[in-house]
C-alpha cells in the first residue's frame, strides 16, 4: 500500500511540475515561452544554451531594414550579393526593389538573397553589417549572441540562445512594418527589372493552423535542426515562444502557447478612488477630488492575482488653483514588492485662487516644492 501511495504522489508531482498538455512531451533542445508585455518567462528549458538559430537569424535583419529612414526607397539589388545558397525570394541580377520589399521576402519565403541584398545596401558588405546585427543585439541586452551572416546560413561563430532570440522578437514585433509583414500569410510586394507585384506566401504554418498567431519567423539548417519564433495574441495576452532544434516544432508550439494562454489572465484595473481627496492651500475649496485619468491594464497568472496589492500616491497638498485633470497622484499596484502597474490620478474637481487667504512667500513655496514634490516623484 504504502508503495503504490508513493508511486500515485510521483506521478501528481510529475504532471504537475509538467507545463504543457501531458499528451506532448517537447521536442525541443532548448525553448522558452515569455509574456511579451513584462517579458516574464512562463516556462524555459537550456534557454542559455548558445545554439545555430538557422533563418531565425532574419529577424534581426528584416529589422535593421524596416528600422532604416526610408526603406521604401527603391534601388538595383547588387548581383553579388544575390548569389547565395538556399531559399529564396527570386532576385535576379538588375532587379529594383526596397528595403521594405527586401523584408517581406526574408519574413515570408526566408530568402537568403533578400537578407544579403538588405545587408550590402544598408552597410557596404556583408562584414559591415554584422557588425551592426552585433550593435544591436547588445543594445537588446541579447547576451549570449553573435551573428555572421545576414541570412543564418551556418557558420561555427552564429550562435544565439532561445532567451535572447524572444528578446530580439518582442522588440521586433514594436516595429508596426515588422509585425505587419511576419503575420501576413501571404505578402503582397513589388520588385523585379522592371518591377512589378508579386504575392508571397509565408513559411509559418501557425499563421493558419493556431488562432491568435501573429508572427514570427521559421528556420531550418541541417547544423540547427528546426527552429522556430512565433507569437500569438488572445484576449488582451501576447505570447512569444522559441524553440531550437526542435524536431516537432509545430507541435511543441502549439502546446506551449496553449499553456500559457490557460496560465495567464489580463485585467482591467480599475481601483476606486471616490475617497481620495487631497487638501488645497489658499483656495475657495479646501480639497480636490482625484478620478482616474484612464484604467489600467495588466497581465499575471491567477495565483499572482492574489497577491496584488494597492497603494495610493498623492501629493500631501496642493496650492490653487486647481484645474481640473490636472495631474495629482497615482494609484500603484504591486506583488511581492515589485511594481506591476500604475495609473494616473487627476483632479475631477476644480479650485479657484482665494485672494482673501493667507499664501506662503516665494522662498516658502520653493522650499514646499523641494520637501513635497522630489518626495513624490521619487
Amino acid at each position: 500500500m504504502k508503495k503504490k501511495a508513493a508511486f500515485l504522489l510521483a506521478l501528481i508531482l510529475f504532471f504537475v511540475s509538467i507545463p504543457v498538455k501531458a499528451s506532448h512531451t517537447i521536442s525541443a533542445a532548448s525553448y522558452i515561452l515569455i509574456e511579451a508585455s513584462t517579458g516574464r518567462v512562463l516556462a524555459a528549458k537550456e534557454e542559455d544554451t548558445r545554439r545555430p538559430i538557422a533563418s531565425t537569424t532574419k529577424i534581426m535583419t528584416a529589422l535593421l531594414a524596416l528600422e532604416e529612414e526610408n526603406n521604401r526607397a527603391r534601388f538595383i539589388v547588387d548581383s553579388e550579393a544575390i548569389k547565395v545558397e538556399g531559399t529564396s525570394m527570386g532576385l535576379q541580377e538588375g532587379d529594383e526593389v526596397s528595403l521594405y520589399d527586401l523584408a517581406g521576402g526574408m519574413l515570408s519565403a526566408s530568402g537568403n538573397d533578400g537578407a544579403n541584398a538588405a545587408a550590402v545596401q544598408i552597410a557596404g558588405s556583408i562584414e559591415a553589417f554584422a557588425n551592426k546585427m552585433n550593435e544591436k543585439a547588445a543594445a537588446l541586452s541579447m547576451t549570449n549572441t553573435h551573428f555572421v551572416t545576414p541570412s543564418g546560413l551556418h557558420d561555427e561563430q552564429h550562435y544565439s540562445t532561445a532567451a535572447d532570440m524572444a528578446k530580439l522578437a518582442r522588440a521586433a514585433l514594436k516595429n508596426e512594418d515588422f509585425a505587419y509583414l511576419c503575420s501576413q500569410q501571404t505578402v503582397q510586394l513589388h520588385y523585379g527589372n522592371p518591377a512589378y507585384k508579386r504575392t508571397l506566401s509565408n513559411h509559418n504554418r501557425l499563421l493558419s493552423s493556431y488562432s491568435g498567431c501573429i508572427g514570427v519567423k521559421t528556420g531550418f539548417t541541417k547544423k540547427a535542426g528546426r527552429c522556430l519564433v512565433s507569437a500569438a495574441r488572445r484576449n488582451g495576452v501576447t505570447l512569444i515562444c522559441v524553440t531550437l532544434n526542435a524536431p516537432d516544432d509545430w507541435a511543441d508550439h502549439t502546446a506551449l502557447l496553449d499553456y500559457g494562454f490557460s496560465a495567464v489572465r489580463s485585467r482591467a484595473v480599475s481601483p476606486d478612488v471616490s475617497d481620495v481627496s487631497i487638501p488645497v492651500v489658499g483656495g475657495t475649496g479646501s480639497t480636490v477630488q482625484a478620478a482616474l485619468l484612464s484604467p489600467g491594464e495588466t497581465v499575471l497568472t491567477e495565483e499572482e492575482w492574489e497577491h496584488v496589492e494597492r497603494e495610493i500616491e498623492c501629493y500631501p497638498f496642493l496650492y490653487a488653483p486647481v484645474s481640473r485633470g490636472d495631474l495629482i497622484g497615482f494609484a500603484v499596484y504591486s506583488r511581492e514588492g515589485e511594481e506591476i502597474c500604475r495609473i494616473p490620478l487627476v483632479a475631477c474637481t476644480e479650485v479657484e485662487y482665494d485672494n482673501t487667504a493667507y499664501q506662503p512667500s516665494f522662498w516658502e513655496k520653493i522650499v514646499t516644492f523641494f520637501k513635497e514634490h522630489i518626495r513624490f516623484l521619487n
